[in-house]
């Protein structure tokens, strides 16, 4: 069981919220452009910056994040999706391509840190030129990758050596942005729920064989069209905690919201939006009966791309949380 997370301060907010219990936050790094979040069995949080190829890690019981992960450290860039690894006692980072940072790009590739110190480890290139995104951890130390340039779910096992195709399905083809899959979560170790970068009423769930491999591909059907799901948690019996970024919304930049959907076969029986009106929220961590969360702001470099000396400095980011219903 996670410890308690002692350290959050109450925060005002003017976001209308579902839940009764007012929003908490601690400070990241200024700059940091968080794009996941990650929680350790000692209740401390992993966060990774996706500009500053870097990852903050926030103690329980401390309200000062300190950089464990330093920038461009093992050929870390664009800093993807963050899974602990206790006990192997790894951070695992997923590696981008798409510019924005301020460390040297690299080919994307899923790379490991040594949880306590954030030394380097090892790093493992992304096959066929594919995209590192988001990566779930089972209980046998297995790694499932979603990859965003092709329609396929990675697999890292204990004694590999390379990222391996796990399932490859031409259902998860490319969006109209030119993308494939983002998010990706475990029921348990039977289930891989993975989710589409572009705006779709659906995500998608693979069963685990018995022998590891993965069966087949099943729609699970929403009620309506997600904001661009980035990362999805699942929350036991059935729940899936969905953070919808409005990576390519055009209702502006508060257009991200995060929702808890219900499932029943092939189907949400119900999808309720906890909380709306964020700045793009890739990513979040469920613990102590509490979701947090982040907003990556993204649209600061995206309206910029042409006039990188335009970015403004400074800008303030935070963990924040909801209780979880």
């Amino acid at each position: 069981m996670l410890q308690p997370v002692a350290f959050f301060l109450a925060l005002a907010s003017t976001r209308s919220f579902a839940a009764t219990t007012a929003p908490t936050t601690v400070p990241l790094p200024p700059d940091w452009y968080p794009e996941s979040v990650a929680v350790g069995p000692d209740g401390s949080f992993y966060v990774g910056s996706w500009r500053q190829g870097a990852v903050a890690r926030i103690r329980s019981g401390s309200t000062m994040p300190q950089i464990v992960v330093k920038p461009g450290a093992n050929g870390l860039a664009n800093g993807q999706g963050v899974v602990v690894d206790a006990k192997r006692h790894l951070l695992w980072v997923c590696s981008g391509t798409l510019g924005f940072t301020t460390v040297p790009m690299t080919p994307s590739a899923l790379k490991s840190y040594d949880l306590a110190t954030g030394m380097p480890r090892a790093s493992y290139v992304m096959p066929d030129k594919g995209y590192c995104n988001d990566m779930a951890l089972d209980s046998h130390g297995t790694l499932y990758v979603t990859d965003s340039l092709h329609p396929r779910v990675l697999r890292l096992r204990i004694d590999d050596s390379t990222l391996q195709t796990w399932k490859e399905d031409p259902a998860f083809a490319q969006g109209k942005e030119g993308f494939d899959l983002n998010g990706i979560a475990l029921d348990d170790d039977d289930n891989v729920y993975v989710s589409e970068l572009t705006a779709a009423a659906y995500l998608w769930r693979i069963s685990v064989q018995r022998d590891g491999m993965a069966g087949s591909a099943q729609r699970i059907s929403m009620p309506r069209a997600l904001k661009n799901a980035d990362a999805i948690r699942y929350a036991g019996s059935g729940r899936l905690v969905i953070f919808e970024s409005n990576a390519f919304g055009g209702d502006g930049p508060y257009g991200g919201q995060i929702s808890l959907a219900i499932l029943a076969g092939d189907r949400a029986t119900s999808l309720t939006t906890l909380v709306h009106g964020l700045n793009d929220p890739s990513s979040g961590a469920i613990a102590n009966g509490r979701i947090y969360f982040i907003e990556s702001k993204y649209g600061i470099l995206m309206s910029r791309k042409d006039h990188p000396a335009a970015i403004p400095k400074s800008v303030p980011f935070d963990v924040q949380s909801i209780p979880l219903p």
